[in-house]
Parts: structure tokens; C-alpha cells; sequence
């Protein structure tokens, strides 16, 4: 009887071994009907933001710890093509990742609801009337695994399908008053606490979430989140439909990170609460950034996904005082002086998905690139026998391949431009922020397995991650802060070595101050190949790290005239006594693009070459170590 007994729990064993293994199927919903709607339509721009908004946080709940739910959702406006289902197709081929994962379907909101009650702890809900509440419910989603759901008594409903009838989610925690009305008033005292009001229900809101969240620690301070909040639905055309960007959402849910939409400039009252103290947005905002500071983003950095809503707010695109672009510097200075720096999601590009699941995706511990040698300069006659660079007439050319200093655009954009069918007849800089690792490591892994011995990979703008650096250096401005740097050094040092990467390609110092001293031998520390700084002295080798200072943007679409333009601009150099070593930047450019550029470059003039990433700055090294005058530093 014992070797039956045992027989009989051999196959128990077998079975339930059998059954362990067998994998948990890929929730899958299909959201393109939120980006399909006549936004002059109430009920439907209702029902597109509500449903985006609950889905991303349901998303960032339950794909936490694992990868569970995935969305489609984002549509190329660029060419006919689904993102979303780009890379699950990838990632389902036969190998990869997900290969052996199941896809099973759920279709209706409230289905997919149900389908992870257990994860879910109720609701939280928001008041339509003061804008701020649905990023602060957004953030107490991720802390308190809350579906946030703005307050709507209308029968069709997220609000009367879900917490009135359906499942009748709990509400735990209520940003607006049970009948509707507003519980930040602008008035009196913030609720539930002692501090007077800031005049303002925007900024009370936000300081409600700071002392309840961030000043308690609940939330990660090493994450944030600039995202528009529902003001959005005011002129939801005033970019792309998707570009509410409450899928991208998901991801910092899933960190416990805080959610803000403030004006960073103090001379102005922003357009969304023009009653409001002047000046109030950005004090708040700078509050926030503090408790952030003091509750993980000291020694780590912090973060933060999202951009100026410039298109919606806050720019003289909607009415205000400054430029676009001005203020997205201004924004950079004001986190930087707290440790923060952007994922930069911007317009009108700005949408992506699925990051929490993506968060998983298994990633190598290295994956390294080749430094050039002096004999490979020699035998490629680009140095002579005695060292020294064999110019010969000669102009040095690289390309800036950008910008790619936030997830969603490399995202989006790898099914357009990484797949072109020319990458690799022509040298490539490719400018990637290697802190894109944590919302698309998918994609960065995918361009190291199929690159080309012409595709080499730089740090985008200004490193790991898209900060003005000046602004980590003592003296502080806007914080007061010690000294950043260290901080800085440790965050890139570990994402650069994981990547391979010894070259920065570009450094934006916009509002901020210069690199000094302790500036560049912070860069030194993980950049030793070399620096491209906006700002600053032309030439310069930092210790033996050659700077060499930002020339030009060429964004010609036509070959042709970008060539006409790339050439001028290198006559104008030389005639100014710089040496023949040139960079140009260019944004979201396809392979077809460098090999026409460089054809016509190559046609008008054939002295001008174009190098390779290691051949250039190597090269440029050795010129300041031959040519003391430009070493030192010329303007």
C-alpha cells in the first residue's frame, strides 16, 4: 500500500506543479474608444476623461508589483498604427518576454472593475468644480489603492455606475463635499487641518495632499507628476485628444508619487485660477518640491513625468505672459533647485501607456559599447604616426539624434524611426536618456539587440534625466538648497554604467547657471568621453574630458536645405578660427533623413566627414591635448 500512497502523492505533486506553472494571462482592454469621440459632445468628454483616468489608476494599482493589465490605446497621429499593440506584438513573438503569456479580453469598464476587486479599496472622488482634485485624487489613488472617480450625479455616469449602482465601490476618501459641493473653497482653513487658505482652492487643494501625504511620507517624494488636470476639458483640441496624457498616469501611481499641475512663474496668476494671489502656484509648487526633497528625493533625485500643459495653460499660447518655451526653463530651474528633473511627456507627443506594465520587463545588468583606439584613428588616417589629428583640410561632423529625454516619445516614435530602413548606412548619435530604462526598458533593450555598428548611444539632455544642472551647484538659487551634485553623480553614474554610456550629448542650461568647476568634474565622474553644453566656453578640455559647446538646431525637413544649412554653418565656424570639429542637433529625424543630409553635405563639399560617436569625441580629445589654446578654453 506504501507505493501506491506514494504513487497517488507523486501525482498530486505533478499536478499541482502543473498547475503552478501555468501562466497568468495578460488582462487586455481596448480603450481607443475614449480617443474616438466628438469632444464638442459633454457626455462623451466626460465619459473619455472619466474612463481614461480610472483605467490608467486601475493600471498602476494592480501592475505594481506585477505585470497584469495592458491597455490600447495609443494611436500614431504620424502614421496608421496602434503603439500599444506595436509592442505587445513584439513582446508576444516567440522568445521574448511575454511569449508564453495568455491575452484574455475584458470588454465594459465595470467588467474590468470587477475583475480586480480584490486589489481595489474603494473610491476616491473628486469635485469637477475645482480642477486641482483630480491629479490630488490621483495621488491618493497610488497611496491608498483608491479608483479615482469624479463626482457626477448623472445617471450614465462613472460616478452612478460605480458607486451608486454596479459594485457600489466605498468612498474612502472624498475630495468634494457628499452633495456636491466644493470642500476647497479658497476660504477659511484647508480641511482637516489648522493652516489658513491660501486664497486659493487650487493651491489649498495641493497643500491638503503635501500634509497629508508627502509630509507623512505616504508618498514616494523620489516620484512626481506634472500632468493637466481635468481643466483640460475646457479646450480638450487644443492638441492632440489623447494629449490629456491620463494614461501616463499608471506608472507613477504604481510609485506612490505626487501628482501637481501648478504655474512655475511668480509674476502672473494662472489662467486656470486668474483670482488667486499672484505668485501662489509657484510658492505651492515649491512647497511640495521641499517635502519631496526631505522624503526621498535628497540622496535619489525625484523623478517627475510630464511638462508644462503650455498648449492648455500657464503660456502666451492661451493668453499669459511668457513664451513656451521660456517657461518649460523656467520649470526646469525651479525642480532642479530641489533635486527634480523631468521625463519630460511634451506636446503634442506626450501620450503613453502601459508603463506600469512595461516597469517589469527584464532588462540585462550591462549592456556596453566600444570606445575607439588610438591605432584605430591611425589606421582610419584620421591621426597621424606622431599623434597628432591628420585635419588635412578636413571638417568633422556628428549629428545630434534627439530628442529623446522622455519615455513617451521614444515610445512612440521607435515603430517610425528606429525601423526605417536606412538605419545603418550612415553614423548615428543616438541621444537617449538612459532614465527612459523605467517606463520603456522595452524599447532601449530592443534598439541594443538590433542596432548596427553605426547606431551609438549617448545620454540625452543633461544626463539622466532632463535637469539644469547649474541649478544643482552651491550657491543654490530658488531653494537654498546644499549642494546637488553628489546626488546628480550617483543617479547617473549607475544609470550610465548599466548602458554603456560615457558621452553626454547635449546640456541645457536655459535659466539656470553654468557649469563651474565642481559642475564639470561631477560630469567628469560619469561623462569622461565628453560633454555638449549650451553655454559656456567653445572649446575646453575638463581635465581630459572634451567640452565642446552646443553649435546649432538644423530642422529643415528637406535634405537639401538642411545640407545648405549644416555647410554655412561650418564656413562660419571656420572663418572664425574654431576648430573643425562640428555637432548639430536634430529632433525626431528619420535614418532617411541623416543618409540625404549627408549625401548632399558630402556632394557640395567633400571634405566635410561624418564620424562615428567614438571616433569624434576621441579625436576632439586629442586636438585640445595637442592644441593647448583651445584646451584651456576660448569663447
Amino acid at each position: 500500500m506504501r507505493w501506491i500512497s506514494g504513487f497517488v502523492f507523486l501525482l498530486i505533486l505533478l499536478a499541482a506543479d502543473g498547475f503552478a506553472a501555468e501562466p497568468e494571462p495578460i488582462i487586455l482592454y481596448d480603450l481607443r474608444y475614449t480617443d474616438a469621440i466628438d469632444p464638442t459632445d459633454q457626455r462623451q468628454l466626460k465619459m473619455a476623461w472619466d474612463h481614461s483616468h480610472l483605467v490608467s489608476a486601475l493600471q498602476g494599482i494592480v501592475n505594481r508589483d506585477a505585470p497584469r493589465l495592458y491597455i490600447l490605446f495609443v494611436e500614431s497621429h504620424h502614421r496608421k498604427i496602434n503603439i500599444d499593440q506595436y509592442w505587445l506584438d513584439y513582446l508576444r513573438k516567440p522568445g521574448n518576454w511575454l511569449a508564453n503569456r495568455p491575452v484574455r479580453e475584458v470588454n465594459g469598464l465595470v467588467e474590468l472593475v470587477r475583475q480586480f476587486t480584490g486589489e481595489i479599496n474603494g473610491a476616491i472622488v473628486y469635485d469637477p468644480k475645482v480642477f486641482a482634485t483630480s491629479n490630488i485624487a490621483s495621488t491618493v489613488a497610488g497611496v491608498e489603492n483608491l479608483l479615482p472617480i469624479r463626482y457626477d450625479p448623472d445617471p450614465d455616469s462613472l460616478y452612478s455606475q460605480l458607486v451608486v449602482g454596479g459594485p457600489k465601490l466605498a468612498v474612502k476618501v472624498r475630495l468634494v463635499n457628499p452633495d456636491g459641493t466644493s470642500r476647497f473653497t479658497g476660504q477659511g482653513t484647508i480641511p482637516d487641518g489648522n493652516r489658513s487658505s491660501t486664497g486659493s482652492a487650487k493651491c489649498d487643494a495641493h497643500l491638503w495632499m503635501k500634509e497629508r501625504y508627502l509630509d507623512t511620507g505616504l508618498c514616494d517624494g523620489g516620484f512626481g507628476a506634472y500632468y493637466i488636470d481635468q481643466y483640460w476639458m475646457k479646450n480638450p483640441r487644443a492638441t492632440v485628444l489623447n494629449h490629456h496624457c491620463l494614461t501616463n498616469h499608471d506608472y507613477f501611481i504604481s510609485k506612490k508619487a505626487f501628482f501637481f499641475d501648478l504655474h512655475v512663474w511668480g509674476d502672473e496668476a494662472p489662467i486656470d485660477d486668474p483670482q488667486q494671489k499672484i505668485g501662489t502656484d509657484v510658492e505651492t509648487l515649491k512647497e511640495l518640491l521641499l517635502s519631496a526633497y526631505e522624503h526621498g528625493g535628497k540622496e535619489r533625485m525625484i523623478h517627475i513625468g510630464g511638462f508644462v500643459p503650455w498648449a492648455n495653460k500657464y503660456t502666451s499660447h492661451v493668453g499669459g505672459k511668457h513664451e513656451p518655451v521660456p517657461t518649460e526653463w523656467e520649470y526646469g530651474k525651479v525642480i532642479s533647485a530641489y533635486n527634480g528633473y523631468m521625463d519630460a511627456d511634451a506636446v503634442d507627443d506626450g501620450a503613453m501607456a502601459n508603463a506600469s506594465f512595461f516597469q517589469h520587463f527584464p532588462l540585462k545588468f550591462e549592456y556596453s559599447q566600444r570606445w575607439t583606439t588610438r591605432k584605430e584613428l591611425m589606421d582610419r588616417k584620421l591621426l597621424t604616426t606622431d599623434g597628432q589629428v591628420n585635419v588635412d583640410g578636413r571638417q568633422f561632423l556628428i549629428f545630434y539624434v534627439g530628442d529623446y529625454d522622455c519615455a513617451a516619445w521614444l515610445y512612440r516614435w521607435i515603430p517610425l524611426i528606429w525601423d526605417d530602413p536606412n538605419r545603418g548606412k550612415v553614423p548615428m548619435m543616438w541621444a537617449i536618456g538612459p532614465h527612459l530604462a523605467r517606463r520603456a526598458p522595452m524599447a532601449m533593450d530592443y534598439q541594443r539587440r538590433t542596432a548596427s555598428p553605426l547606431d551609438y548611444f549617448v545620454a540625452s539632455d543633461n544626463g539622466a534625466g532632463y535637469c539644469e544642472p547649474g541649478m544643482l551647484q552651491e550657491p543654490r538659487g530658488v531653494s537654498g538648497l546644499p549642494s546637488g551634485l553628489d546626488a546628480w553623480q550617483r543617479h547617473c553614474e549607475a544609470f550610465y554604467r548599466q548602458w554603456g554610456l560615457t558621452v553626454t550629448g547635449f546640456i541645457i542650461y536655459a535659466h539656470g547657471p553654468v557649469l563651474n568647476d565642481k559642475g564639470y568634474a561631477c560630469y567628469a565622474a560619469f561623462s569622461p568621453n565628453g560633454i555638449v553644453p549650451q553655454a559656456g566656453p567653445a572649446t575646453l578640455l575638463a581635465g581630459n574630458m572634451p567640452v565642446l559647446r552646443f553649435d546649432h538646431d538644423v530642422q529643415e525637413g528637406d535634405p537639401v536645405a538642411a545640407a545648405e544649412h549644416v555647410l554655412r554653418r561650418i564656413e562660419e565656424r571656420t572663418k572664425a578660427g574654431l576648430p573643425p570639429f562640428h555637432w548639430f542637433r536634430n529632433i525626431l529625424k528619420t535614418p532617411t533623413w541623416y543618409l540625404r543630409v549627408n549625401e548632399e553635405v558630402v556632394k557640395r563639399n567633400p571634405k566635410v566627414e561624418l564620424l562615428d560617436t567614438p571616433e569624434f569625441f576621441e579625436l576632439y580629445r586629442i586636438y585640445l591635448q595637442t592644441h593647448p589654446e583651445m584646451a584651456k578654453g576660448i569663447q
